[in-house]
């Protein structure tokens, strides 16, 4: 006597199959209706009822069959949403297309872009229908980002020995990615905080009290994310010459140090410079560089070809200081020289005192008296 009932469909499994749908299964990012009927469709192939499934998973056994019978026609793509009914769309392709040409290559007259009233009433639609269309395809035209282009004719190189060292760092070193967070706020209550009670939370009072600032260093290992800090008063170069030494010392000594920062005035003093010259496993990567500078790859012995030790605009060569291009002295290379400086003059061509120091009082002269 035959059953009755809709008739059991009976499903197998690719190995492809499987693995695509326990992906979408444990997928944290997968809409929870598609892990659903994946679970479904993993449950039925274990060749369980309909009832066994459904019991399971907590779900009504007409929807166990009907996501069984969609898999077996239509294997993984039927388990998507299918098309829903509604109406036609009443704008076409080239309305659509009329409205992102307009907002791409053309302004109205009486402004710097178009807004979606004036595109709806050139077109004859509603402004909420051209919304929709910048935001199907990502437009804002009311909003605009800066960008910086940069003079160094080898910004691609540079930009290619960082990427690397992201992406495939040297082997038998170690990469750090340092920054520098100043002018920090140590603030302090002027009354101890009142713990938390049952019913009551914890309580500080509205006022506080400045305690200076204070400066957050930190390098970022990019293999194992571990961090390396320290908190200093100042940002100087003798500071940053001792955090330099802070990851020395956390480093082991068979490892290079490859680091990676930006190019503040910090970063290229003296002083840092024949640290670097002292510890010769540190590199740092180019970030910036002058005409007529050799490439660190072109000098014989050097311990990182491609990198080299680059601090700001110069190279570091052997030696404490560097020659200049008419055979002198490098005044910003030479340790404890810091470069000459034409005086910042004030409006009125006079000339300014160094900062940090009190100025002098002015006083009223009185004109000469006519002979």
């Amino acid at each position: 006597m035959p059953s009755l009932g809709r008739p059991t469909a009976r499903i197998t499994v690719t190995d492809d199959e499987r693995a695509t749908l326990q992906r979408w299964a444990r997928r944290p990012s997968s809409a929870q209706a598609l892990a659903l009927r994946s679970r479904i469709v993993l449950a039925s192939a274990e060749g369980r009822t309909d009832a066994d499934v459904a019991a399971e998973l907590k779900v009504h056994p007409v929807t166990v069959s009907k996501w069984r019978h969609r898999f077996a026609a239509e294997r993984l793509e039927g388990l998507a949403d299918a098309p829903r009914p509604g109406a036609a769309r009443s704008i076409g392709d080239d309305v659509i297309e009329a409205v992102l040409v307009d907002t791409l290559e053309s302004a109205p007259p009486d402004a710097t872009h178009w807004s979606t009233r004036g595109l709806a009433k050139k077109y004859g639609i509603n402004h909420d229908t051209v919304a929709e269309i910048w935001k199907a395809f990502g437009l804002k035209p009311w909003k605009q980002d800066s960008f910086k282009v940069s003079p160094d004719p080898d910004l691609v190189e540079k930009i290619r020995d960082l990427v690397g060292l992201y992406m495939s760092p040297p082997v038998a070193a170690a990469v750090f990615a340092v920054d520098e967070k100043p002018q920090i706020q140590a603030l302090d209550r002027t009354a101890p905080t009142l713990p938390m009670l049952p019913t009551t939370p914890a309580r500080a009072t509205h006022d506080y009290v400045r305690n200076g600032t204070c400066d957050l260093f930190a390098a970022l290992d990019m293999a194992t994310g571990t961090v390396i800090t320290d908190i200093r008063a100042k940002h100087t170069s003798e500071d940053f010459v001792a955090f330099l030494g802070l990851i020395d010392r956390n480093v082991p000594k068979d490892l290079d140090v490859h680091i990676i920062l930006d190019n503040l005035s910090a970063h290229k003093a003296p002083k840092v410079k024949n640290w670097l010259l002292r510890h010769r496993r540190f590199h740092l990567p180019e970030v910036a560089d002058v005409a007529g500078d050799e490439r660190p790859a072109d000098r014989p012995g050097h311990p990182s070809p491609g990198l080299g030790v680059h601090v700001g605009h110069h190279h570091l060569r052997p030696g404490a200081v560097e020659p200049g291009a008419d055979g002198g002295t490098d005044p910003v290379a030479a340790a404890g020289h810091q470069g000459h400086r034409p005086p910042q003059l004030s409006r009125h061509g006079r000339p300014l005192a160094p900062r940090g120091r009190p100025r002098r009082p002015r006083t009223r002269r009185s004109p000469p008296t006519p002979a």
